[in-house]
């Protein structure tokens, strides 16, 4: 048993970051359902006391006695389909966003989107009138999740997706299409999740747009995140110094430079999408990019 643990969390430290926000999405489901069976056998079937430890609620008292579910809400579901939507939908568009950008950005952008969501969600129900008197609770990733929607539509628009029975569609027109539905869901019975769905794609919009002027807003975000990495990291020893003594056999090895070339190509493709769009690229370009952010994540 042990032996298998151990196992699948090599597969998931060596994995890719969208991986590993769905892997994390699925768990925290997994686990709010195991809670919800063994409250019903505890005699507690009313789950909204579990529920109450990751949803984030839209009164602001409340919020401050749960502060930490701004961030558990976005990686968060309990319903079967939203899940499975969610996770299917990331998945899709986040291949692509990793062809065209890295993981740490990923993941920061899918943190924006999720923290856009909850702010427009907070400001709609203290703020509007037809909330008032109201008290709801968010809770899944759809915010964070239509963030990366809306970036890579914007960063590869006419990049196309082949669905059942429709065929090719740009992500233009599937990103367009998201945030109308969301705009019309705005008056149905789940308009706060709409709502935070709109701050999402705000937020993968400005992401994108910035991207654009050179400016990469995820910038601060992983700074913060290698500094906490590299806190919990063990430690490892420097090797002893050996000082050089002239011979040819035991001259050291010039540094490598295949990181920085690897970077260097990275932002020439990136440029000449940013100015042309990703369908401007030749196969030889495309390929390099696949190769190049698939080494630097």
């Amino acid at each position: 048993m042990a032996t298998t643990i151990d196992s699948l969390l090599s597969r998931y430290r060596m994995s890719t970051m969208l991986v590993k926000i769905v892997v994390v999405n699925a768990v925290v489901f997994v686990g709010l359902r195991l809670a919800a069976i063994a409250g019903f056998f505890a005699g507690a079937p009313d789950v909204s006391a579990v529920l109450a430890w990751v949803e984030m609620p839209s009164a602001l008292p409340a919020l401050m006695h749960r502060p930490w579910t701004v961030l558990t809400y976005m990686f968060a579901q309990y319903d079967v389909l939203h899940l499975v939507f969610n996770m299917l939908w990331l998945y899709w568009f986040g291949m692509i966003f990793l062809n065209l950008s890295t993981g740490r950005r990923l993941l920061a952008l899918y943190v924006y989107g999720g923290i856009a969501g909850a702010a427009l969600y907070l400001l709609a129900y203290n703020v509007m009138p037809v909330f008032n008197g109201m008290n709801g609770v968010l809770i899944g990733s759809s915010g964070a999740v239509i963030a990366v929607v809306a970036a890579t539509a914007i960063m590869a628009p006419d990049y196309k997706m082949y669905l059942l029975l429709f065929g090719g569609v740009s992500l233009k027109w599937l990103a367009l299409i998201t945030i109308g539905l969301d705009l019309i869901g705005v008056t149905g019975a789940n308009a706060g999740g709409h709502i935070a769905h709109l701050g999402g794609a705000l937020a993968g919009a400005v992401y994108a747009l910035a991207l654009r002027r050179g400016i990469d807003i995820t910038k601060p975000f992983c700074q913060v995140a290698d500094r906490v990495a590299n806190a919990f990291a063990p430690r490892r020893r420097r090797p002893s110094f050996r000082p050089y003594s002239g011979s040819p056999h035991s001259r050291p090895s010039a540094p490598r430079a295949g990181n920085a070339d690897d970077q260097a190509t990275l932002d020439t493709i990136l440029d000449k999408i940013k100015k042309s769009g990703y369908s401007s690229l030749t196969p030889d370009e495309r390929k390099r990019l696949f190769d190049v952010s698939s080494r630097i994540k």
